[in-house]
């Protein structure tokens, strides 16, 4: 089956509320799957919402909302998500949600990409938080780097400014990807900052779709006024900076054509697209980056696929040289992976993190 229909959030979170906002997700969901549709893009850090202060309050003004927004992070087995899986069981139906991972005492920008079954297809981190988002998450790995098999076909997602890394974006595109969430936050409502303005979201999200010869579905949030009083300073007055509003939302073909219409900036809603797979080999036929327009002979990237933890459990007679090992190089120059143990670190394809089943 090459037809779907699939379908982008544009909405505001319950700000740094976890519980509300995983209501609002379900709503969200039921809606997505009553109209047809068979995936739900949500976006970026969607639970508990992006953590605008980042971007508008002095450090040391900051600290109330940090504790906020640990409080209302989820670890990846935690039971907000789980909820979001049988939500999605329910359904029917494929979702791709962001959402802030704790994980002990740090944060992810996380993304899981939820099969019609309520069963984890992928589950993995932004490899760079961007700019000030340094200061409340940590980075990701190579395993968070793949493409996955979905009911709607070959899935992957990104976060934000993921899709201004040509290496990260050319990783994705070389495992066949037919299907791309793009994630993204309210950026629209900073907008004195001209490199987080809608029209770059766009431009990153469509030039993703036209390399790629890939669908996109762009999600992102929006802020209300009533949201900005949440992030209102010591005085009681919310930030300047923001404009309100900052919602984008839609899906591109792999010829760059936007096949919904937009909503307005300030309205909450859910876009619909009807997509034919068949359309990527039209567009692969002309340019392939990863395929017969590729010259491997010239350059080639290789990407490290394993799992990193800062704390690797060892038996004391075992071998410790065969943590982690450096990758070798071949007669071609070509990057090797070390040959791994049996009871090496979990390979790419599995999840980095266990999730359990979904409940019932």
């Amino acid at each position: 089956m090459t037809r779907h229909r699939v379908a982008a959030v544009q909405a505001e979170p319950v700000w740094l509320d976890i519980e509300k906002t995983t209501e609002k997700t379900e709503h969200l969901i039921e809606s997505a799957a009553r109209n047809g549709a068979e995936l739900v893009a949500f976006p970026e850090t969607w639970l508990p919402g992006y953590p605008v202060f980042l971007w508008s309050h002095p450090v040391y003004q900051q600290a109330p909302f940090v504790a906020r927004f640990h409080a209302n992070s989820t670890a990846v087995d935690g039971e907000h998500i789980q909820r979001i899986r049988n939500c999605a069981r329910h359904h029917g139906i494929t979702v791709v949600l962001g959402f802030s991972e704790k994980d002990g005492g740090s944060l992810y920008m996380s993304q899981i990409l939820i099969g019609t079954e309520g069963e984890v297809l992928q589950h993995r981190r932004k490899l760079k938080p961007t700019h000030a988002e340094r200061t409340l998450f940590g980075e990701g790995d190579g395993s968070g780097l793949r493409v996955v098999d979905s009911a709607v076909g070959r899935l992957g997602a990104l976060n934000c400014y993921e899709h201004l890394q040509p290496l990260s974006k050319f990783a994705m595109y070389a495992q066949n990807e037919q299907v791309h969430v793009a994630g993204w936050p309210c950026l629209g409502i900073l907008g004195q900052v001209p490199m987080l303005a809608s029209e770059a979201v766009v431009a990153a999200s469509r030039t993703y779709a036209y390399e790629g010869s890939a669908y996109v579905l762009l999600a992102s949030q929006i802020m209300s006024e009533s949201g900005a009083e949440v992030f209102a300073s010591a005085s009681g007055e919310p930030c300047p900076i923001y404009t309100g509003g900052g919602g984008i939302a839609a899906v591109f073909a792999p010829d760059t054509t936007q096949l919904t219409t937009p909503l307005d900036p300030f309205e909450e809603g859910l876009v619909f697209a009807d997509i034919d797979l068949q359309a990527i080999d039209l567009a692969k036929n002309f340019v392939d980056p990863a395929g017969h327009y590729a010259r491997p002979d010239v350059t080639r990237l290789y990407v490290d696929g394993r799992p990193r933890h800062a704390f690797v459990h060892r038996l004391a007679d075992e071998d410790a040289s065969e943590i982690e090992a450096p990758a070798t190089v071949d007669q071609d120059g070509a990057s090797v992976a070390p040959k791994q143990s049996s009871d090496e670190l979990p390979p790419a394809s599995v999840p980095a993190v266990a999730v359990s089943p979904p409940a019932g």
